[in-house]
């Protein structure tokens, strides 16, 4: 058992990889998506992803535990289509994250030039939570989520929590762009990217973040 745990907590070989980086803005392109290890905050430790494709992917963080996000590695699909004419938009995900630290495995969606950010907690853990105020709890795009809505002084900041953490699921991105747009919190906007990664605040000591599927279909 201790054998076990002493692997789990090693950062993975690069080797074993297609691609890896400890680079704060490493990136690679693969399948028509973008894989970005994004260590963007402020106070940040460090960090290393490995990826074999955009679908299958592991980040190794050792992020002290302090306030803030640390980084968002993520791996994004660009659309660049106006909402009106996305006539189907889902993605699948399927992810193993640490029992402790701080962060929420999410989907970070933008609009009309990142005017707009749309996030969709799929995990949460420790203590971290989203920006703006309360507006109502919905049922759409096949979950059950807390909505909030708020701004970070750059753009508009929509944030849909899960009710419960789930691992793996589906997900229609469409109906969640088209519930927001009914609500009149926007228009028919042209959406960017679709991004799905791990928003670390702390994971102190060294912590693994493993996809092992991620995908968008439509658009």
């Amino acid at each position: 058992m201790a054998v076990t745990l002493a692997f789990s907590l090693s950062p993975p070989a690069a080797s074993a990889a297609a691609w890896s980086s400890s680079d704060r803005w490493g990136t690679w392109n693969n399948g028509g998506y973008v894989v970005r290890n994004n260590i963007w905050g402020d106070g940040h430790g460090s960090q290393t992803i490995s990826a074999d494709s955009y679908s299958r992917w592991n980040v190794y963080a050792n992020h002290p535990d302090t306030g803030g996000v640390k980084s968002y590695p993520h791996a994004a699909k660009a659309v660049n289509k106006r909402l009106s004419a996305i006539g189907s938009l889902t993605s699948s995900y399927n992810v193993s994250v640490p029992g402790s630290g701080a962060y929420a495995t999410a989907y970070d969606i933008w609009a009309d030039d990142n005017a707009f950010e749309v996030m969709l907690w799929m995990t949460k853990t420790g203590p971290v939570g989203p920006l703006g105020s309360f507006q109502v709890r919905a049922a759409v795009g096949g979950h059950t989520w807390d909505v909030y809505r708020g701004s970070n002084g750059h753009n508009a900041v929509f944030s849909f929590l899960r009710t419960s953490s789930a691992s793996s699921g589906t997900v229609d991105v469409k109906a969640v762009l088209n519930w927001i747009r009914a609500r009149g919190w926007w228009g028919d906007v042209t959406l960017g990217e679709v991004q799905f990664g791990y928003e670390i605040t702390s994971s102190s000591g060294g912590k693994n973040f493993t996809t092992n599927s991620y995908s968008v279909s439509g658009g």
